[in-house]
């Protein structure tokens, strides 16, 4: 039966339109693809560039950023949201350099034990840092075999089965094993979630699986279930958490409450998000009562 993403068609158009990333290139670490894939949590491609390019240049290895103050480790992380990916990073890495030789594991199960460490990264680094053939599925993936297997304009919730279908798809040779090109179809299948089988408005004209995609072959059917929720920004808490941080990480010396209050102008919001950020361990409070990012 003809697979509903053929393997050659695929990796075919894979290699003429790889975007050239820095975190694919020749020489970079599994420490440094780490690094990128951490950073690519929730965020765009575009807005890690440049933070990727200073992160690993200022602390190429574990040990090096375990090393550094938690608060130059947080102006480093900038605007690229959800800062207490830092810090977990920052975790993860002193454990890297104490407890297994400043080097990333190779295997999914030792890197689920490491803080900040899910199942998406694990596997991404395995695969994309080691080259194993391990099934990857981020958003852009579950959104492929939604619509190239199952017919269905978008995903539904995450479960296991997502990677039991990655896994089927997988190149194999005649005697069942996994081919040798498996883990660069990882790569492809989620370059084309990326690049073509957008959520918005997927180029089908220019698919490389257009051909076998079942969504296309039953005429593209809308989603007819419940709305996908769409994460807001403005107005929310995690706004006012950026604004407050965003004081901090431009002064070098903790500053007073004062300066913190003209951020935002409901009280409450403020508050709750400043009390947060000192919850998470991104703020702390001197003992003069100045608010500054933790040292």
């Amino acid at each position: 039966m003809t697979s509903s993403v053929p393997p050659r068609r695929l990796l075919g158009w894979f290699d003429r339109v790889e975007r050239d990333l820095p975190w694919r290139s020749p020489g970079v670490t599994p420490w440094q693809i780490l690094v990128s894939e951490i950073m690519l949590q929730q965020t765009p491609v575009a807005r890690v560039l440049g933070p990727w390019s200073a992160w690993i240049e200022r602390w190429p290895t574990p040990s090096a950023l375990a090393a550094a103050p938690t608060s130059d480790v947080l102006r480093a992380w900038g605007k690229l949201g959800y800062p207490r990916r830092a810090l977990r990073l920052r975790e993860c890495a002193a454990l890297l350099a104490a407890n297994h030789g400043d080097t990333v594991p190779d295997d999914v199960e030792t890197m689920l034990s490491l803080p900040g460490i899910g199942d998406y990264t694990a596997r991404a680094v395995a695969c994309f840092a080691y080259g194993q053939s391990v099934p990857v599925v981020d958003t852009n993936v579950r959104r492929v075999i939604a619509r190239a297997v199952h017919g269905r304009a978008i995903p539904g919730s995450p479960a296991r089965t997502d990677l039991a279908d990655a896994d089927a798809l997988a190149p194999r040779t005649p005697s069942g094993r996994y081919a040798t090109s498996a883990p660069r179809f990882s790569a492809a299948l989620m370059e084309l979630g990326a690049l073509v089988c957008t959520a918005r408005n997927p180029d089908c004209e220019n698919c490389p699986i257009s051909a076998t995609c079942a969504w296309l072959a039953a005429g593209s059917p809308a989603h007819d279930g419940p709305a996908p929720k769409r994460q807001q920004f403005k107005g929310t808490d995690r706004q006012v958490r950026g604004l407050l941080l965003d004081v901090l990480r431009d002064n070098t010396s903790p500053v007073s409450r004062e300066r913190l209050d003209v951020v935002w102008p409901d009280s409450g919001q403020r508050n709750r998000a400043l009390d947060s950020l000192l919850v998470d361990g991104l703020v702390e409070v001197t003992d003069d009562q100045l608010y500054a990012l933790p040292s």
